[in-house]
């Protein structure tokens, strides 16, 4: 089977036109991570000597050449997450999926709404996100087929594993980051579910290309 398992209503209507759910979902994902992979170069460039070895991406966060820009997209990214999170349950029907885009976006937006110089709600936040991002990945991965199965759980998977790296880095073992340092650690973490999110958001335009109607 090489679509998206799905068990619920066929289409949104939006001020007379009728969209298929997987069509608004794919959007959702699609702009989530190209703008917020777009910010986070724009973003590194930017700043004056920004070290991508040692720095952590939440720095972009608070330096003031690029504060205001990193945060509001990283608002975005929970805000697209939830709304793509929810049109693609409208696909598949699945609460407990639901359930896990809501918590990655909620993460995404606490970690927007108080940056790393904020303290610990910044830091809690900020591990909703890392690892709820990668378990969705793999949850979604659960109601596909083929190559985006596969590559759902490669990339989920892979996030998880540097989740861990992180935390041993973090909790003193500074050798888990490896030759790559905390930064490149941490973009393991994020890159391959972005990357994944923006593949996946097209797939489901594509699977939902010809289910765009109008009703008037």
């Amino acid at each position: 089977m090489s679509q998206v398992e799905s068990t619920a209503e066929p289409v949104i209507s939006i001020r007379g036109v009728a969209i298929a759910p997987g069509t608004l979902a794919g959007v959702c994902f699609f702009a989530l991570a190209a703008q917020f992979i777009t910010v986070i170069m724009l973003a590194a460039a930017m700043v004056p000597g920004y070290d991508f070895r040692a720095a952590a991406i939440s720095d972009l966060g608070v330096f003031p050449e690029t504060a205001l820009l990193f945060n509001v997209s990283l608002v975005a990214v929970g805000v697209l997450n939830l709304a793509g999170g929810y049109f693609f349950y409208r696909v598949h029907g699945k609460r407990w999926l639901l359930t896990i885009f809501a918590l990655a976006g909620v993460g995404a937006i606490g970690a927007g709404l108080f940056p790393l110089d904020t303290g610990g709600l910044h830091g809690l936040a900020a591990l909703l996100a890392f690892v709820f991002f990668n378990v969705q990945a793999i949850g979604s991965g659960t109601r596909l087929s083929g190559i985006m199965r596969a590559l759902a759980l490669l990339a989920g998977g892979l996030g998880l594993v540097f989740v861990v790296l992180m935390a041993l880095g973090d909790g003193g073992n500074t050798a888990a980051f490896g030759p790559i340092g905390h930064g490149g650690t941490e973009r393991m973490i994020v890159y391959p579910v972005m990357l994944w999110l923006v593949a996946f958001g097209g797939y489901l335009l594509g699977e939902n290309d010809h289910a765009t109607v109008s009703t008037r």
